[in-house]
């Protein structure tokens, strides 16, 4: 049995290609079943993010594992599998959990360290386990990388002074203009709107105007972040007096056409509009670029500049990464002494019970002896049996996780018959 991680990200994928394999909240359901339901897979979760899609599974054999979420993500993308197998990445066993710690703690992302990631894992580990879709393996793991995620994120400044990415994108239109005295709508009420909202704050924004699908939701975050709240239906209206239009939903189509934005721009009078996009799969149809007034930046922009203060962290990320091994390494031992243990309990269970037959097939012979005497055959054949069980459980413990581990085991269970 493997664990298995395989995805794609925005990283190795094309945008436009990679926005084809996001799975939103409201698809995670049938995906995790889908998924689940694959003759290779046993256990399974379904990591979906701005930069990344990812399958974690335990399955019987690596390649039929591959071979079914490999299908999984061409379904998803409605794309056949040669079309992205390039840019698909799969890992397994110590480098399916390596990996797994890595984009815990934020080493992968776009915007390195960012704080969103964790929580986007352990959300999809609950919702996982919630549809029923977990057992030991990947609840083990997935417990053990936020413990480590936390540890990290506590002993290392990788997230100090690490913005997330809704940080980012609004660093990212404040370096275009002072964002404290513009006119700002934002569009959408999840988790990487209420971040666009909560920075502004900090930039002591004044106009900011808040738009989603439900407008309560919009009300109760525009209360609580000094913005008002408008319907779906007067976004067209707020977007031509917008200076400054963010926009992040869970659409899983795109929000805004070309024709919408060329008839904005009209009314407009082709002012100025900086749209800065921020969901996956994208809101805004990336052909706006080419409408005269539109400056538009999306997660690859991010990702650029997010890279520029890279090199300032690489004395935290060099230390994170010493502290993934450390983790990892701590995670494999106490999985191989798990593994071990019943092992080393059924050969330890064996032994006594020749000893007790032994005893028992010579009680006649015993039955001189008084109670004190019983009691001292009986120590004497314990400690005799400990003294020899002792050297074999030791090396069998200590080479745990190992060839002559597996060597060891095998031997043992064969000659015991256990």
């Amino acid at each position: 049995m493997s664990l298995v991680a395989i995805g794609v990200n925005n990283r190795t994928m094309p945008l436009d290609q990679f926005e084809r394999f996001s799975i939103n909240s409201d698809q995670l359901p049938k995906a995790l079943e889908d998924i689940s339901g694959r003759k290779h897979v046993s256990e399974s979760v379904v990591l979906s993010t701005c930069n990344r899609t990812e399958v974690y599974v335990y399955a019987e054999k690596f390649h039929g594992a591959y071979q079914d979420v490999r299908d999984f993500l061409a379904e998803t993308a409605q794309i056949p599998p040669e079309a992205f197998s390039d840019h698909l990445y799969a890992h397994h066993d110590d480098d399916a959990i390596h990996h797994l710690f890595t984009v815990t703690c934020g080493l992968d992302s776009a915007v390195i360290g960012e704080s969103e990631i964790q929580h986007q894992v352990k959300v999809a580990w609950e919702h996982a386990r919630e549809e029923g879709h977990c057992g030991t393996v990947i609840n083990s793991v997935f417990r053990s990388t936020l413990e480590a995620g936390k540890r990290i994120r506590s002993e290392t400044g990788i997230s100090k002074e690490t913005p997330s990415v809704s940080q980012v994108a609004v660093a990212m239109a404040n370096d275009r203009g002072d964002l404290s005295e513009q006119n700002i709508l934002v569009l959408g009420a999840g988790e990487m709107a209420q971040g666009v909202l909560a920075q502004l704050t900090k930039l002591d924004a004044k106009k900011v105007t808040l738009s989603n699908r439900s407008l309560v939701r919009a009300e109760a975050l525009a209360d609580t972040n000094n913005a008002r709240a408008v319907p779906l239906e007067r976004l067209s209206e707020e977007l031509v007096k917008a200076d400054v239009f963010f926009t992040s939903t869970g659409s899983s189509s795109l929000m805004l056409d070309h024709d919408y934005l060329v008839d904005v721009m009209e009314q407009r009078r082709n002012r100025p509009l900086l749209v800065v996009d921020i969901a996956i799969p994208r809101d805004i149809d990336p052909t706006a670029e080419q409408i005269a007034g539109i400056s538009l930046l999306d997660m690859d922009d991010l990702r650029e500049y997010a890279n520029r203060a890279r090199t300032s962290q690489e004395k935290e990320i060099l230390i994170a990464k010493k502290l993934i091994t450390e983790e990892v390494s701590h995670y494999l031992e106490q999985l191989s002494a798990r593994q071990v243990a019943p092992l080393v309990a059924g050969f330890r269970n064996s032994v006594e019970e020749i000893r007790l037959a032994e005893l028992k097939r010579f009680e006649s012979r015993l039955s001189s002896l008084n109670e004190e005497e019983r009691e001292a055959v009986d120590l004497l054949t314990k400690r005799l049996l400990g003294k020899i069980l002792h050297s074999p459980t030791i090396t069998i413990n200590e080479a745990a996780d190992s060839p002559r581990g597996e060597r060891l085991a095998e031997a043992l269970q064969e000659l015991f018959d256990l």
